[in-house]
């Protein structure tokens, strides 16, 4: 019996051991493919984290275009350009001198001092320019002209292109003191439109203003009446004009010289006139005012304003003095020399409407009650020129003063 269970137990023994060997060869075999399956893993989650920073990098980049900047502490990656490479400079070549021949050394050129002085006249001369500007006013309401332009609207009647014309004139030429030319106004008109009367408010308006010795009132048929005169009377003007100019000169005012009656001038008186207002070598003879009234050309104006009567009566006044300054002109020229170098200012006809104011303004003054139908009685004893559904007065504002003083 235990021969047969040691004949048994023999063979059992060589089965065991294969079974573990098997077993040992299936762990190993387990072992490694769990290791594979682990490093796949591991590759896998790695490759997964770089998309995910890829993504995220992503992301903030857009982030910035688009949406609005937040402060963050997060450190944000700056793409740097690439350093630019510096060019090369080429070197120049030498310059080569004969052999024969030296270098001339260039000496240190001295600092020039004209730089410094023309800066200076820069400066002085801005000063001068901006002093001038500021003085514009103070020399305009030295003169006062607010005040005037309020008398001659107040007295003179129909003339209101002239009186604007005027006021503009002395306007720009009394804004300063220093001129290149003298101001020649020239008055023209038929009788009675009020050329003396606005002569005679004018000196009136200065001689308050400048005091008498600067204004001169020349009326030519009082100061010089014969011919036998004309060459002691052009002397005369001459040294009242010249001591006038150098008063003026002297308190740094502007002189003005009201000549009425120009037309009775001889050609000798207005010789020496012409003479003293193109004087150019002395500077204090360009700051003067000249005021020549006459009526000269009366018969152009007389013909234009009846002529163009429908034309002026819709409101066309202002292209008057354009159309009619040509005319005067040509015809003055032919007269004398004189009136070239002058602005000339037409009065033009009044109409009855103007010698109605005229009436009042009269009558207002001689102390009468200013009845209207009294008024348009005396008007309608005056003479007219009818023209375009228009009376013009023949004699202007002339009779006026003799029809009242007979009431």
């Amino acid at each position: 019996m235990e021969d047969q269970d040691s004949t048994d137990s023999g063979p059992e023994e060589p089965q065991d051991q294969n079974i573990k060997e098997n077993g040992i060869q299936g762990f190993s075999q387990l072992s490694a493919s769990v290791q594979a399956v682990v490093r796949i893993r591991q590759k896998y989650l790695a490759l997964k984290k770089r998309r995910l920073e890829k993504a995220a990098s992503q992301s903030v980049c857009c982030s910035r275009s688009t949406s609005p900047k937040i402060f963050t502490f997060d450190a944000l990656t700056v793409n740097t350009p690439p350093p630019m490479r510096k060019k090369r400079r080429k070197r120049r070549g030498r310059v080569q001198y004969p052999s024969n021949g030296y270098r001339k050394v260039v000496p240190n050129q001295e600092h020039s001092r004209a730089k410094n002085c023309l800066f200076l006249l820069c400066i002085i001369l801005f000063l001068q320019v901006y002093n001038a500007i500021e003085n514009l006013d103070d020399h305009v309401l030295r003169y006062d002209l607010e005040g005037l332009e309020k008398v001659l609207k107040r007295e003179v009647f129909g003339q209101q292109e002239v009186r604007d014309n005027l006021l503009a004139q002395l306007k720009d030429y009394l804004s300063t003191y220093v001129h290149s030319k003298p101001l020649v106004l020239s008055l023209h008109g038929p009788s009675g439109v009020g050329k003396s009367h606005l002569g005679r408010l004018l000196a009136q308006h200065f001689r308050f203003l400048v005091e008498d010795r600067l204004v001169l009132q020349y009326y030519t048929l009082h100061r010089c009446p014969s011919e036998d005169q004309v060459a002691s009377c052009a002397q005369n003007l001459s040294t009242i004009v010249s001591e006038m100019v150098t008063q003026a000169e002297d308190e740094e005012k502007i002189p003005i010289f009201i000549f009425d009656e120009v037309e009775h001038m001889p050609k000798q008186l207005l010789d020496q006139l012409h003479d003293l207002i193109r004087v150019r070598h002395m500077n204090e003879y360009l700051n003067t005012i000249y005021v020549l009234i006459s009526n000269l050309g009366h018969e152009e104006i007389t013909k234009y304003v009846l002529h163009n009567a429908s034309s002026m009566a819709a409101g066309s006044h202002s292209r008057v003095g354009k159309e009619l300054t040509p005319l005067l002109q040509h015809s003055l020229g032919k007269h004398h020399m004189l009136w070239r170098d002058a602005e000339i200012l037409p009065l033009t006809l009044l109409e009855k409407s103007h010698v109605t104011q005229c009436f009042m303004d009269e009558m207002s003054r001689e102390g009468f009650y200013p009845d209207f139908v009294h008024i348009e009685q005396l008007a309608g004893e005056i003479s007219y020129y009818f023209a375009g559904g228009r009376e013009f007065s023949r004699t202007g504002c002339k009779q006026v003063v003799a029809k009242v003083n007979l009431l």
